[in-house]
């Protein structure tokens, strides 16, 4: 009898995926606290507010360092926006920007927190009418946001806190994009929010997926939430019309590992992760 050699089976390799984080405020972590706890990635959203930040935010830090003790996740914050343009032309607003932005690095130190989210400034690119020329006087803009970018960064580097621009109304990535690559810092990358360019997209703009590959290795950072192509709703992942099979597939294709924070209600986060988990896009 003739014996058959067999060649052995290779190893079917194992997929790992991506570890879903959430953005929340301090208050919501308990309710959470057991799904935190396995490593994910939280975003707290409490330095949003003006009232806060003038008044002890140290303690809300300091409160929120004691109730992530043993979390081993990584930590940021949404840092204030409510009023404030990282593109200033008034000396007023643009001290009071810096005040706010600066207060929430000092937060996000107390804290611990390494990364901060930042609202792009190019919403004057918001409409497919209008381009990305010098002659909307895009070379006096890009001056106002690097300048304003070098008082912030220097803080955010002594703070051990990147900030990660998230795009807002932008429907052109090129100046978003472009700000941050040509910025050229350690301590600054690209956010890209999900539900943001799945707007704006309706009026010219790129798929979500393109935002994503546009950014490449730029991007550190990405809000997950749905909508309708009508308002920003920040529903859970799966209640909307986004693609998040193509999105998930975009973020495949990246290698600077940002953080995947479903920046939907808590009380909804449990359907939001549930959905994306039953379609193998994230656990």
């Amino acid at each position: 009898m003739t014996a058959t050699l067999t060649q052995p089976r290779p190893e079917t390799e194992t997929l790992i995926l991506p570890l879903l984080g959430a953005a929340m405020r301090l208050a919501d972590i308990e309710h959470h606290r057991d799904w935190l706890w396995e490593g994910r990635d939280l975003e707290i959203q409490d330095p949003i507010s003006a009232d806060l930040l003038e008044g002890d935010w140290q303690a809300r830090a300091r409160e929120g360092r004691e109730l992530l003790d043993g979390f081993t996740g990584r930590v940021g914050i949404h840092g204030p926006f409510w009023s404030l343009s990282l593109m200033p032309r008034d000396p007023a607003v643009r001290d009071l920007t810096l005040r706010r932005l600066k207060t929430g690095l000092a937060f996000a130190g107390e804290l611990g927190a390494t990364h901060m989210v930042i609202h792009s400034p190019f919403e004057f690119f918001g409409h497919p009418a209008v381009a990305h020329t010098p002659a909307t006087g895009l070379a006096e803009q890009l001056q106002i946001v690097g300048d304003m970018l070098g008082e912030l960064l220097p803080v955010a580097s002594d703070a051990g806190c990147t900030l990660v621009m998230e795009n807002i109304r932008d429907t052109n990535p090129a100046p978003l994009l472009n700000m941050v690559r040509d910025t050229n810092h350690e301590r600054l990358r690209v956010s890209i929010d999900v539900g943001h360019s799945f707007l704006m997209e309706r009026i010219g703009g790129p798929t979500p997926e393109s935002w994503i590959r546009l950014a490449g290795d730029l991007l550190g950072h990405v809000h997950l939430q749905d909508n309708d192509a009508m308002n920003d709703w920040h529903w859970p992942c799966g209640d909307g019309e986004i693609n998040w099979r193509g999105v998930f597939a975009a973020l495949a294709t990246i290698n600077s590992a940002p953080r995947l924070i479903q920046e939907v209600s808590p009380a909804k986060l449990v359907r939001s992760t549930a959905y994306l988990t039953s379609l193998s896009l994230g656990r």
